[in-house]
């Protein structure tokens, strides 16, 4: 195998006779904003029998010139160049191409953001900048691949984002060089057309991704270079070759319906081009003097040739085929999305047309899912730092955008970030803002709060899908605890009245876990949801509510900088470090973790404590008095940044793993209550994500989850010795330490996000109102949604009640400077 050096692009350019456009797309090249001794240039002649090899070798001395002795094609010459090739990504760039300099950056820059990209489709545009080439990839049913919106005028604001595609133009792409090589690069019997869709399809197959990055862009001069050879050769080769992708790559469901719809439809296109008679051989039509021969157009004959060489090449197909459909790992439900549209019929000429349509009517093969329009609303901010709704939000989101037009609108604050989906905020005090996303949308997934405090979202006739992971009213038994007892009980009370709002509206639920789940059939059937048009659908109630547990990526941590070890003040290198990840909350019991570490700190004067989290990055959730009392605990007891310390903010989301990869446990303690039994502690995901031995008192599911499978210990609630005694086993004991993180890194492949939203993402595959919301159903199960409503629009966010309220809680907790910086905010925000 051919060695790669790490960081260097190798570019590939083929030559067939046009040595001025190769020799201006090299002087192009030099002008990229990347460095010259991580770029390697490959150009390849593919025989062009003039003089190009002497000027391109006189303009560029420093390349390296490859002679083919023959002419290879595109396809065989980008192998052969490749061959060569020392990068770690290949670059493709036809010689009638002009780079711009931020080309090969920003495709770089996308590879490494995720490794799951196994290569970048650039945005292509004409010469002058003014019409569009290439910014989306799309494929009819019958594997004829297009490139939707060519010749279109340029729109920056309608394709700046960046977005998974089915496959990149050949014009102007890049793939990583180890991807390629076991792909075994462009099929050279393509020759030319189709090879880079082709090769695109692999690699999504092979559980790779394509990624169009608007912001590699290159410019593209088209010659008419098949002109002189008869477009009859071009309808020949893309009509053959159409048939090779489709059948090497397509499952055997798609294959089935695709295969002979598509051979129907190349010999009816084959009759419509020549203007042929095809009934003209019917014996009823026969002569004693018509001719033995006629003469048929060679357009005609294109197709009927592609499907003899489609014959004659199948020996080879089917052992391509054999190898790429037993190593694929994506199903042809997973690539649907990716395929655009599939039905493209030809509207300008009726005999085909109406061909056309009858080949679609009598095989199936535009059953598939479509791009539907998906609006995750979350009452979190959205920003560096994340909490564990805002998460979810955005996991769900980009899950989603693989398949589906999302887009994440926050109801506290947006802060503009790289991402596969728009992002939008719609303040609380502005419900009619939302009016206009609501109507984009074909299915809205909610979080929180939100059908409350946006009556357009209550009353949409759209799909609604409720997230009901975090229990709110079971939250609130411990975090009013200490307010006056009417209060508390009214807190409560609201709580539970907005959730069976939510339960009143959803088509579709998701919570985080089977105990969960059984908690919410309880309360759905308490709501009448569950009746004899849900249970007639769906005898388990899966169609109603499913199980999405919160996940992690897919992708392990990876360690860019020092975070605890020798930056925070009295944390050595050598310390023993426990991390306790997200916020405190009230229901939570910290206490009786900080004096279980005073205690061994007594023996064990290298414990630390870490505490990620204390000021919640949403504006709206105040910090809870339980962090007062744990820092006026861990002074008390004189551990106060000596074994115990207390980030004063939040961490940022994407930097959490650094500061997780140099702990060496994780911590969860919380108090055994109702609320603890239905919870879903989201911190320990984390420490899953980082392969940290989990401590955990009983009494919540994931509690029995380190029990079960050996993930490190549980102790009971409360018991400071049982504590002592686990933090100094999990710490201190090498063999226990390492068989618990082995087991966490097995366990941890249950909980990727892909594995956790599997039942999401098939829904809004096949979204559906519920069975009981039907137009036929409503009138005989729906409830009295007035009052609720009613009794919530005097306390929704914007009159001056909520203002005089807002205004005397940040008084309270950060004085007059509190109350100006929040007004000014809202100002600015109009």
């Amino acid at each position: 195998m051919q060695s790669q050096t790490d960081g260097v692009v190798s570019l590939v350019l083929v030559n067939y006779r046009g040595a001025d456009d190769t020799i201006q797309a090299l002087q192009a090249v030099r002008e990229l904003d990347w460095p010259a001794h991580r770029l390697e240039i490959i150009v390849l002649d593919n025989d062009s029998g003039d003089d190009s090899v002497e000027r391109i070798r006189s303009a560029a001395p420093e390349i390296t010139l490859i002679e083919s002795g023959e002419n290879l094609g595109f396809a065989a010459g980008c192998n052969r160049a490749v061959a060569v090739a020392k990068g770690q990504y290949i670059a493709l760039l036809n010689n009638d191409a002009r780079p711009d300099p931020l080309w090969l950056s920003a495709a770089v820059t996308a590879f490494e953001a995720d490794p799951a990209v196994s290569a970048v489709a650039s945005r292509v545009l004409d010469w002058e900048g003014e019409t569009i080439d290439f910014v989306d990839a799309a494929m009819t049913w019958s594997g004829m691949a297009y490139k939707p919106l060519t010749g279109h005028p340029r729109d920056d604001a309608s394709h700046s984002r960046q977005k998974d595609v089915l496959f990149a133009t050949g014009s102007a792409m890049l793939v990583r060089a180890d991807a390629w090589r076991e792909l075994g690069g462009f099929d050279e019997d393509f020759f030319m057309f189709y090879e880079d869709v082709d090769l695109g399809w692999r690699l999504n197959l092979a559980g790779g991704r394509v990624r169009y990055v608007p912001e590699s862009l290159v410019y593209h001069r088209h010659h008419a270079s098949m002109t002189r050879f008869g477009g009859y050769r071009e309808s020949y080769l893309l009509e053959r070759n159409a048939l090779f992708t489709l059948y090497k790559n397509a499952g055997e469901e798609q294959l089935r319906a695709a295969l002979p719809a598509a051979l129907a439809l190349i010999a009816r296109r084959g009759v419509a081009k020549g203007g042929l008679d095809s009934t003209e051989l019917d014996i009823r039509r026969a002569t004693e003097s018509e001719p033995e021969s006629e003469s048929v157009p060679r357009e005609s004959l294109a197709g009927l040739f592609a499907v003899d060489q489609f014959v004659e090449s199948l020996p080879r197909l089917v052992e391509q085929r054999r190898v790429i459909q037993a190593t694929r790992l994506r199903d042809d439900a997973d690539m649907a999305a990716l395929f655009g549209q599939q039905d493209d019929p030809p509207v300008h000429d009726a005999y085909l047309l109406a061909g056309y349509e009858k080949v679609v009517n009598a095989f199936p093969v535009l059953s598939g899912e479509r791009r539907r329009r998906v609006l995750v609303v979350t009452g979190d901010s959205i920003g560096v730092k994340l909490a564990g709704p805002g998460i979810r939000a955005w996991n769900i989101c980009a899950a989603l955008a693989e398949e589906h037009d999302v887009r994440l609108v926050s109801t506290a604050s947006v802060e503009p970030l790289p991402a596969p989906f728009e992002l939008a905020a719609v303040a609380r005090r502005r419900p009619d803002e939302m009016r206009q996303h609501e109507e984009w949308a074909d299915v809205i997934i909610v979080q929180g709060h939100v059908l409350l405090l946006f009556p357009v979202l209550a009353k949409t006739a759209k799909i609604v899908v409720v997230d009901i992971y975090d229990p709110l009213h079971l939250e609130q038994l411990e975090q009013g605890r200490e307010k006056p007892f009417e209060q508390w009980d009214r807190q409560i009370v609201d709580a539970s009245e907005v959730l069976n709002h939510q339960l009143q509206i959803g088509d579709f639920f998701i919570c985080a876990s089977e105990r969960q789940r059984y908690f919410w059939l309880g309360q759905l059937a308490a709501m009448g949801r569950i009746n004899a048009y849900t249970y007639g659908r769906d005898e388990d109630l899966r169609s109603l509510i499913d199980i999405v547990p919160f996940g992690l990526s897919d992708q392990p941590p990876v360690h860019t900088r020092p975070a605890l070890r020798g930056v925070v003040p009295g944390i050595g290198a050598d310390d023993k470090i426990v991390i306790w990840g997200g916020g405190l909350y009230n229901w939570f019991d910290p206490e009786t973790l900080i004096r279980a570490v005073a205690v061994l700190a007594e023996r064990r004067p290298t414990v630390r404590l870490f505490f990620m989290g204390t000021a919640h990055p949403n504006p709206n959730v105040p910090e809870m008095d339980i962090v007062r009392r744990c820092r006026e605990l861990a002074g008390e007891l004189g551990v106060s940044s000596k074994n115990v310390f207390f980030n004063d903010s939040w961490v940022d989301f994407a930097d959490r793993g650094n500061y997780l990869l140099e702990a060496d446990a994780g911590v969860s303690t919380h108090f055994q209550h109702v609320e603890t039994t239905f919870s879903f502690r989201t911190r320990i995901l984390d420490y899953l994500w980082a392969g940290l031995p989990i401590i955990s008192t009983a009494g919540d599911s994931f509690a029995d989850l380190v029990a079960e499978r050996g993930l490190g210990a549980v102790v009971p609630e409360r018991d400071v010795s049982a504590l002592v005694e686990a933090l100094d086993s999990v710490l201190f004991d090498e063999e226990l330490a390492e068989s618990s993180r082995a087991a966490v890194r097995e366990t941890a492949q249950e909980f990727t996000w892909r594995a956790s939203l599997a039942p999401l993402i098939e829904f809004c595959r096949h979204p559906a109102k519920a069975a009981d919301r039907t137009p036929e159903a409503a009138t005989q199960t729906s409830g009295d949604l007035g009052s609720i409503e009613r009794r919530y629009a005097a306390i929704r966010p914007g009159g001056v009640r909520y203002d005089l309220g807002r205004a005397a809680y940040y008084l309270r907790n950060g004085g007059v400077k509190a109350v100006v910086g929040k007004f000014r905010a809202r100002r600015a925000g109009g």
